[in-house]
């Protein structure tokens, strides 16, 4: 069967150096992995195609053997170990951090705990997407990859084991007896520059370094509530997804993991979306890490110098602020369990979504409250901004979910430029700066009462997804943690109801009803939205309903893979669905865990 040869999305850690992220499986395999950088061609790509994808397997040779695996507490340190009478084996995995003129590089080392057991590795990369054809040298314990086609890429793999070519592969096979190691170091090889890699002692110094970092940067945490676990390891899977060149932050490391098995609901993640951005503040700035916050607000304010006509913004940016993410398809690969087509690049990045002004203007005004004050020339960047919402708010738009039917008046892109002009009017008098304001209060004030006249639905009691309509749309939910309106509300209460009523599954929560909410212009079905199913935990916490929200919080937990990671959604089993892991339905979990911690420990909130 064709599921058999794919390893579930579940089933995967992932290691990274903050340029470029590797995801393994339970089973000791690389299944997918961008190189040398996030938005980089895929190396290996099993899990689009188990047949011509690529991909790195380090593995004892045991039948039957139960496999576990774990972080090293407080790290981005992957452990995988095999089980069984015969013996114990490990495979730690790690990306050492080198800010300074990086060497990207994957470090794998096998080790016996009991036992003599057989290990076998074969590294066998699939260059450009598994486009691109590529030669192999092996020197004794080194072998090189060499691409062939424009991209160049080599590669080269240092082994205190003995290589063998096997075609366009490289394969070992060892034995190693109790506390006896085996080290591979795959790595960009770069002629002429010399790597430390060939060392003795680089496996076990690289180690100890890469542990002290994580150990370092997760001590700077501030959270000390309840599921403090879940928290941390959601804060160092966020780290793991932000560029430290450019402090941007992907939405999930990988492209084209389906929302359905075989559904063309299939899209690539590799990007920062406006969208992410308040969601981001608030997380690090919430769990103390202000360095990060501030990177990724020189990033944000970047975008402000290259705005569209007339002051306008793109929905989604490369890392480096680069905008053109033309969106392709991969047809010589299958797709996971056969889902196709695997798409690359974005088509949604030139779509009109009104609401990432909202999502832009409360990120800067949260941290110029809880970071630092912003500046002159970035207020000077974001006034023609707040025009081009001031006079654009009417217009249909795609919406937050990128919906690739015809545009709509969407309830959420309306509340988030109300969100925009209320935090620009906020900004302008807390600060003092020359705005004006008259125009935007008008705007802001006209945009609040279209939304009680032409959003509000008498006969559902609720808030509809569009404009006239009774459905429900899970985006909603972020309507008090916005601040546009009151938790306790009747009038949320009622539309709360509503929305358990249409979208909720006891903890999941599903974005939208595909066929009766909006058009998205996409066949199939899709899994509940793990980000909603928190969004839905802090409007319950915000509500008061502490004992359900507490209940449904932990059930979620109860969703996550064995290490605490979570892809886009989960199917009907809880099977993860979609990109992986994915940047907001963590930053959503740590938002919904700070809100409900201080409310059962009885501390006031302002909200």
């Amino acid at each position: 069967m064709k599921s058999q040869r794919y390893q579930p999305i579940e089933n995967h850690g992932v290691v990274g150096d903050l340029y470029s992220v590797a995801l393994i499986g339970m089973d000791g395999s690389v299944d997918f992995m961008c190189f040398p950088h996030f938005d980089s061609p895929t190396i290996f790509a099993r899990l689009l195609d188990a047949d011509k994808g690529g991909s790195f397997q380090l593995a004892p040779i045991m039948d039957g053997a139960g496999q576990r695996q774990l972080y090293l507490p407080d790290t981005n340190i992957l452990l995988t170990r095999f089980l069984s009478k015969a013996g114990v084996a490990e495979i730690s995995d790690f990306m050492p951090i080198e800010k300074e003129q990086p060497f990207h590089n994957l470090v794998r080392r096998a080790k016996t705990v009991r036992g003599e057991i057989r290990y076998r590795m074969q590294c066998k990369p699939a260059f450009d997407y598994a486009r691109a054809s590529h030669r192999v040298h092996v020197e004794d314990k080194q072998a090189f990859f060499m691409s062939e086609g424009p991209l160049q890429l080599h590669l080269r793999l240092v082994s205190d084991q003995p290589l063998i070519q096997e075609q366009d592969s490289v394969v070992s096979e060892f034995t190693l007896g109790t506390g006896e190691t085996a080290t591979f170091v795959l790595e960009e090889h770069r002629p002429g520059k010399e790597s430390t890699s060939t060392s003795p002692d680089f496996v076990s110094e690289a180690f100890k370094e890469t542990m002290d970092y994580w150990h370092a940067w997760i001590q700077q945490c501030r959270y000390q509530g309840r599921w403090r676990e879940m928290v941390q390891r959601s804060a160092l899977t966020l780290k793991l997804l932000t560029s430290c060149q450019y402090g941007s932050m992907v939405a999930a490391p990988t492209f084209g993991l389906p929302e359905e098995i075989g559904g063309e609901r299939n899209w690539d993640y590799r990007y920062s979306w406006i969208r992410d951005a308040s969601f981001t503040l608030y997380a690090l700035i919430r769990l103390g890490f202000t360095d990060e916050a501030s990177h990724f607000m020189t990033w944000l304010s970047s975008l402000c110098t290259e705005l569209g006509p007339q002051g306008s913004l793109q929905t989604m940016y490369a890392l480096d602020g680069s905008r053109d993410l033309t969106e392709h398809v991969l047809p010589h690969l299958e797709g996971y369990q056969g889902s196709k087509p695997v798409r690359i690049g974005n088509g949604a990045y030139d779509q009109l979504q009104l609401d990432i002004y909202g999502e832009l203007l409360d990120s800067v005004y949260l941290f110029d409250k809880y970071g630092a004050p912003i500046s002159y020339d970035l207020w000077q960047k974001l006034v023609p901004m707040l025009d081009w919402v001031s006079e654009n708010w009417e217009q249909t738009d795609q919406g937050i979910w990128e919906v690739r039917g015809r545009q709509q008046h969407f309830l959420y892109s309306r509340v988030l430029c109300w969100v925009a002009l209320d935090r620009g009017v906020r900004l302008a008098r807390k600060r003092s700066f020359p705005a004006p304001l008259n125009r935007w209060l008008d705007s802001r004030d006209a945009i609040y009462q279209d939304v009680y006249k032409h959003f509000w639905s008498e006969a559902r009691q609720a808030f509809g997804q569009t404009r006239g309509s009774q459905e429900m749309d899970a985006a909603s939910l972020v309507m008090p943690l916005m601040r546009f309106i009151s938790p306790t509300d009747p009038r949320f209460r009622s539309h709360l109801k509503a929305i358990e009523k249409d979208l909720v599954e006891d903890s999941t929560v599903y974005r939208y009803r595909i066929g009766k909410a909006a058009e998205d212009g996409l066949a199939g079905e899709e899994g509940s939205f793990s980000m909603c199913s928190f969004w839905y935990v802090e409007a319950l916490s915000r509500t008061g309903d502490l004992k359900t929200a507490r209940l449904l919080f932990e059930k979620m937990l109860g969703y996550a893979n064995h290490l605490g990671l979570y892809a886009e959604e989960l199917g009907p089993m809880g099977e993860h669905l979609g990109n992986f892991p994915q940047a907001f339905t963590h930053l959503a979990l740590i938002s919904a865990a700070y809100d409900l911690d201080r409310r059962l420990s009885g501390e006031y909130i302002h909200t």
